[in-house]
C-alpha cells in the first residue's frame, strides 16, 4: 500500500508541475521556466517502481505532452547557450559556462566506457561515428571527440539548419575539431546508404518524441546501418519516464541488445547499446543487390546471437551528484 501511495503522490506532483509549465508564455530560459523544470527533475529523479503502462490514459497523455515540453525547453536552453558561447573568439574554451557541462564530461566518460567494452573486439577505436539529433550545442560529440575518441570523424545530423550553423560555428575556431566534425542538415529518415559508413550511431533521447516515432527511426537505422555496427541510444527508467521516451528491448528489431545501464543517481538517461545483426537472407547486399565490403570499415558481419535481454552492467559509477540534459 505504501508504494501505491508514494506513486499517487508522485503522479499528482508531476501533473501539478505539468499544468504550471503548460501555462507559461514560452519555454525560453527564464526564472519561471528554470525553477519549474528543476522542480520536475528533482521530483522524477528518486528511484521509483512506477509502471508507466499501468497508468490511466489521461496520465499517459500528460506524460506525452510533458516529454514534448521538456524537449522544447531543452532546445531553447541549448540555443541560448550556443549563442552565448558563439560570441567568444574561442567558444570551446568557455564550455563551462553551460550549467550542465560537468555532467556531460561525466556522462560521456560513462558512455565511452560502455562503448569501448563492446567495441574492443575490433582492437581499434571507431573511425566514423554518427550522432543523430545533435542540436545547436552538440556537447556529446564535442566531449567524446576532445577527450575520448581523438582520431574519430564525427558526423552530426540535425533536421534544423539553424541548429547546425550554430553548432558548426562553435567548433570552427578549433583546428582539430573543425576537421573532424561534419554537420548534415537532414531528416534521418531520408539518410540511407550513408548510414552504412558508420561504425557507431548515437541516437539522441529526443529524436522520436513518442515511441511510435522512435521505433520508425530504429527500424530505419536497422535497414541501413552496416552489420556489426553499434547503436547507442538513451532511454529512461522509473519516474524519469516523465522526462524522456522509453526504449524497450523488444523495440530494437534488427539489433542484438548488448547491455542496458540504468543510473541510480542524478544522471537522468539510461544508456542502451546494441549491435546491428547481419541479415541472414540478404547478407551484405543493399536494395539494389550491390555487395558491400563491411570489413573495410573494420566491422565484420555478425550473425544473430542469443539476445541477452538485459545484461545490467555493474559499473563503479563515478558520476556523483548531477543533473543530466541530453543533447
Amino acid at each position: 500500500m505504501e508504494s501505491v501511495q508514494k506513486e499517487n503522490v508522485l503522479v499528482e506532483k508531476v501533473c501539478e508541475i505539468y499544468h504550471k509549465i503548460s501555462k507559461l508564455e514560452n519555454l525560453k530560459p527564464s526564472k519561471d521556466v528554470d525553477s519549474l523544470f528543476t522542480e520536475l527533475v528533482r521530483t522524477c529523479i528518486p528511484p521509483s517502481s512506477i509502471n508507466i503502462n499501468s497508468l490511466p490514459a489521461n496520465i499517459q497523455e500528460i506524460r506525452s505532452k510533458l516529454i514534448r515540453l521538456c524537449g522544447e525547453a531543452e532546445g531553447h536552453l541549448e540555443a541560448h547557450f550556443s549563442t552565448i558561447l558563439g560570441s567568444f573568439p574561442n567558444p570551446l574554451h568557455h564550455l563551462n559556462q553551460f550549467p550542465y557541462y560537468s555532467n556531460y564530461l561525466k556522462l560521456s566518460r560513462l558512455e565511452f566506457h560502455i562503448l569501448t567494452e563492446h567495441y574492443s573486439a575490433f582492437g581499434q577505436a571507431p573511425k566514423r561515428l554518427a550522432f543523430v539529433g545533435s542540436g545547436p550545442l552538440p556537447l556529446t560529440s564535442i566531449v567524446l571527440a576532445s577527450y575520448h575518441l581523438k582520431d574519430t570523424i564525427f558526423h552530426n545530423y540535425d533536421i534544423d539548419s539553424s541548429a547546425n550553423s550554430m553548432a558548426s560555428h562553435l567548433v570552427s575556431s578549433d583546428s582539430d575539431l573543425s576537421q573532424r566534425m561534419v554537420f548534415h542538415t537532414a531528416n534521418i529518415m531520408d539518410v540511407t546508404d550513408e548510414l552504412k559508413g558508420y561504425d557507431v550511431v548515437f541516437l539522441a533521447a529526443l529524436v522520436g518524441m513518442d515511441i511510435d516515432e522512435k521505433v520508425k527511426v530504429i527500424d530505419h537505422l536497422a535497414k541501413y546501418m552496416a552489420p556489426g555496427a553499434l547503436l547507442m541510444l538513451r532511454s529512461a527508467h522509473g519516474a524519469r519516464v516523465f522526462l524522456y521516451p522509453v526504449v524497450e528491448p523488444q523495440q530494437l528489431q534488427g539489433f542484438q541488445l548488448l547491455s542496458v545501464f540504468h543510473p541510480d543517481d542524478d544522471v537522468i538517461n539510461s544508456v542502451v547499446i546494441s549491435r546491428k545483426i547481419a541479415d541472414p537472407v540478404n547478407n551484405d547486399h543493399d536494395d539494389d543487390g550491390h555487395h558491400h565490403h563491411h570489413h573495410e570499415l573494420g566491422i565484420e558481419s555478425f550473425m544473430p546471437l542469443s539476445c541477452k535481454y538485459c545484461e545490467f552492467q555493474a559499473f563503479n559509477n563515478p558520476l556523483g551528484q548531477m543533473k543530466m540534459i541530453d543533447n
